[in-house]
């Protein structure tokens, strides 16, 4: 994670009020821009005209990578491609998926081969996607946007999250290069029979859930399911903390380059607060050893009352714990107050530059992030990025996480995802990261390597 899902730098400052879940605009399926079939585009450059008779293709063999392994995220894609090859027979579906951290690891390279996908899940921010526009390695999207009305479906703050200006310098604006299919918030599950046991309510306030978080160590829990071999587990839980000790548009301010240090106070403050809970046994023991995907595994089992963690774990959860599993938004300082957290949308559908069949890649995007494919996101247990046309969550999980995507989007409190702010910033900080969870290094130096690496970045733009 699929991570992500936010803006960066010279992006917009949040998704608008309400605007996640406003009404869609459906543009027009199969209305041509110009006539014409598939054919290979000049590397990074938007094709002078497209078609989206998908038909007229004649055979063809889309290779997609994604990285929608979990559980409602692999039957969402699973049910989509069956339908896609349904309305196009002429069509079969070469689908790759890998986890979120081998697509990472595998994705350039393929990208730079003689034989690429034809569409990936590119994550947003500049150590992926700006990386691969600036290569050419992708295609630009406006001609196809013209074609199916993407930026009138979505509203513009999504939008904007998957645009970059064609030299990479520059996320949230330019040309758009994916589009998303799921909304995400990083927020706080529970274990409802832990607390229950524990005698102890679903905190309302941070400090609340500081003192279920003792109340748990001392009867013996493990107060916070937690595994960080991949790094960006930690980042995610620092970014939540750093939302209690800094001003949410201060946060989007440092992500996106605009002001502030990695090394100022509230930021440091954040870091002393993560190396106190490892300090007091607030983690899974030996957390750099357990891998993400293990977490929320062991989370179901029971290892845990609480866990951080992303809205694409609620399928595979409901369906281990049912209604023994809740979700919430990080708690506010005061009861009441607004609480802010990290999300934004899933992992953006690209189109490669080398791809053969660009137009045909075009169309499958369009089908998988139609309104209808929002049904089946919240058929499958997902958060789509889209109010869906006719379907309703099911479940006590799903409903408390649509309702906390509806607080966020009206309170306006999301905030972007740190490992955004520079191409190297889950090595340069997450490895510091680890370090202190583990006692190796103080807060205090853990933030002056995150600052050293951001502002070697921000010198060199």
């Amino acid at each position: 994670m699929p991570t992500t899902p936010s803006a960066r730098r010279g992006g917009p400052r949040r998704l608008g009020r309400r605007a996640v879940l406003a009404a869609v605009a459906v543009a027009a399926l199969g209305t041509a821009c110009a006539p014409g079939s598939d054919t290979e585009q000049p590397q990074g450059k938007a094709p002078a005209a497209v078609s989206t008779d998908v038909a007229k293709a004649g055979n063809v063999t889309l290779t997609v990578w994604d990285q929608e392994v979990q559980g409602g995220q692999r039957k969402q894609i699973e049910k989509l491609n069956e339908q896609f090859q349904a309305k196009y027979p002429n069509v079969k579906i070469n689908r790759v998926s890998r986890s979120f951290s081998d697509l990472q690891k595998t994705l350039r390279l393929a990208l730079s081969g003689d034989n690429p996908p034809d569409v990936v899940e590119a994550n947003q921010g500049y150590a992926a996607m700006a990386q691969f526009v600036k290569a050419g390695m992708l295609l630009p999207l406006d001609s196809y946007d013209q074609a199916y009305g993407w930026r009138k479906r979505y509203p513009k703050g999504l939008m904007d999250l998957n645009s970059v200006t064609t030299d990479g310098k520059l996320i949230g604006s330019g040309s758009l290069y994916g589009v998303s299919l799921n909304g995400e918030i990083v927020g706080l599950y529970y274990n409802k029979d832990k607390l229950s046991k524990l005698g102890i309510r679903a905190p309302q306030t941070w400090g609340e859930f500081e003192q279920a978080l003792a109340t748990a160590k001392s009867k013996g829990e493990i107060p916070i399911a937690f595994g960080n071999q991949e790094k960006l587990p930690a980042m995610q839980l620092y970014g939540i903390v750093q939302d209690q000790h800094a001003d949410k548009q201060t946060v989007r301010d440092l992500v996106f380059g605009k002001s502030g240090s990695w090394s100022d106070g509230p930021n440091v403050q954040a870091a002393q607060k993560l190396a106190d809970w490892a300090k007091q046994g607030y983690f899974t023991k030996d957390a750099n050893a357990i891998k993400w995907d293990d977490t929320p595994a062991n989370f179901a089992k029971g290892d845990g009352v609480f866990m951080f963690g992303g809205t694409w774990w609620a399928s595979d959860l409901m369906d281990k714990m049912g209604d023994k599993v809740g979700f919430m938004l990080p708690p506010p300082a005061q009861a009441g107050g607004a609480s802010a957290t990290m999300g934004g949308e899933s992992l953006p559908w690209s189109i490669t530059a080398k791809s053969k069949h660009p137009d045909v890649a075009a169309a499958y995007i369009n089908f998988i992030t139609s309104p209808e494919a929002m049904d089946v996101s919240v058929e499958t247990g997902n958060l789509p990025a889209l109010a869906p046309p006719s379907k309703k969550p099911e479940g006590a999980l799903m409903k408390d996480i649509l309702s906390a995507w509806e607080t966020l989007s009206r309170n306006d409190g999301i905030t972007p995802y740190i490992d955004y702010a520079t191409p190297t910033f889950a090595d340069a900080f997450g490895g510091p990261l680890q370090e202190l969870i583990t006692g190796k290094t103080t807060a205090q130096q853990a933030m002056q390597k995150a600052q050293d690496d951001y502002a070697a970045f921000q010198k060199k733009k």
